[in-house]
């Protein structure tokens, strides 16, 4: 329990310190992810290979197949490339993290929202590589 609790503790410091902006995809190296790697969290290798092919059984950005992103600069640019069905940009909030995902590290929820719509939980893990290209079911991705 007191590992998970630093761990928590450690992915928000992370989240709160990084600036917000936009990401080319591999531009950004993922401090986060190798120091969570570091206290043991995380899986690598033939273990995230199969955990991802588990995962894409279920819907994309669901807490079981989160969107992998890059640090909270790729979250924010992977939210900001949703499109609504009426081709809006949504509107969008971190709620906070809900503990450990399917690749063994700490999954944030987003709530996405488009006009007149309820919000929509979008679950990212941003401690991959990133540059997800594919929308969350309901949306789609700008160019």
């Amino acid at each position: 329990m007191r590992k998970f609790i630093m761990l928590a503790v450690i992915a928000g410091m992370a989240t709160a310190a990084a600036p917000v902006q936009d990401h080319k995809e591999g531009s950004v190296p993922n401090e986060a992810r190798d120091m969570m790697r570091s206290m043991g969290a995380g899986l690598k290798g033939k273990k995230l290979k199969e955990a991802i092919v588990e995962a894409e059984k279920s819907p994309l950005g669901s807490k079981a197949n989160p969107v992998r992103e890059n640090m909270p600069q790729g979250q924010v640019a992977y939210l900001r490339k949703l499109r609504c069905a009426d081709g809006a940009a949504p509107g969008f909030h971190r709620a906070g993290n809900v503990g450990s995902g399917p690749y063994g590290f700490i999954v944030d929820l987003y709530k996405v929202t488009c006009p007149g719509q309820a919000p929509v939980d979008v679950f990212i893990d941003m401690y991959h590589d990133g540059g997800e290209k594919r929308p969350v079911p309901g949306f789609a991705i700008a160019n």
